[in-house]
């Protein structure tokens, strides 16, 4: 995939949305082919980060003891102490899990938190993962952690063969979305066992505007042709 290639999607899926009386999200979708999703080595579940998302969408809440209660009050946009644990219910903590995109918890009351949120927060995939740095020491710098968070995504196939994620809003530019875009594309690609075979088609959208595929047909047969070409040199 070329960057002039999802330049060109952009442009078209643009001229194809009606102007609409709220900010169009943009999405970027991917079909895959050739896999088993039940299969562990051909699960797609990673975290990709991007360039710039808008910062609101994304929040963060914190799971810590007393050491840290004050460093997650001032780098999280909420802070939860152990020892209030108690006090949530299964109404509360879905509430929680439906307000906040990222859960961190700190490493040593992680008992805790997975008796406490685990049968809620679980579910959803949102309990605090070591693979997008959400566990963390007593010492962490929880706002370094949180601007990162603020433009990380994950990405995820579960049950059908795409994955599906906002890279942005039209107020963005194309130059910035075509980047968050590659950067999910090419992430997608180190997790695929066939990689390019892997992938069937890529699209890109607003939310009420029409798909606009990246690239065409021909130009995939074209690269593939000339990959056999070079290989038999």
């Amino acid at each position: 995939m070329e960057k002039q290639q999802v330049l060109d999607a952009l442009k078209s899926a643009r001229e194809n949305s009606p102007k609409r009386n709220f900010k169009q999200s943009v999405d970027f979708i991917v079909n895959l082919k050739g896999l088993d999703l039940k299969k562990t080595e051909h699960k797609v579940d990673f975290y990709a980060h991007l360039s710039s998302l808008p910062a609101s969408k994304i929040k963060v809440c914190a799971l810590v003891g007393t050491e840290m209660i004050e460093n997650a009050k001032s780098g999280c946009d909420r802070a939860i102490l152990v020892d209030e644990f108690g006090q949530y219910d299964k109404k509360a903590m879905k509430k929680l899990a439906s307000e906040y995109t990222y859960f961190v918890a700190q490493a040593n009351i992680m008992p805790k938190v997975a008796q406490t949120f685990g049968r809620v927060l679980g579910p959803r995939g949102k309990m605090p993962n070591p693979k997008a740095g959400c566990v963390v020491p007593p010492n962490a710098n929880l706002k370094a952690l949180v601007d990162r968070l603020r433009t990380t995504i994950r990405i995820v196939a579960k049950n059908d063969l795409f994955i599906m994620s906002s890279v942005g809003s039209e107020e963005m530019s194309d130059e910035i979305l075509a980047d968050n875009v590659l950067t999910i594309y090419n992430s997608l690609l180190h997790v695929l066992p066939n990689e390019k075979d892997n992938v069937k088609s890529s699209i890109v959208k607003l939310t009420m505007g029409k798909p606009s595929t990246i690239g065409t047909q021909s130009e995939v047969k074209a690269e593939r042709k000339g990959k056999k070409k070079r290989g038999g040199e």
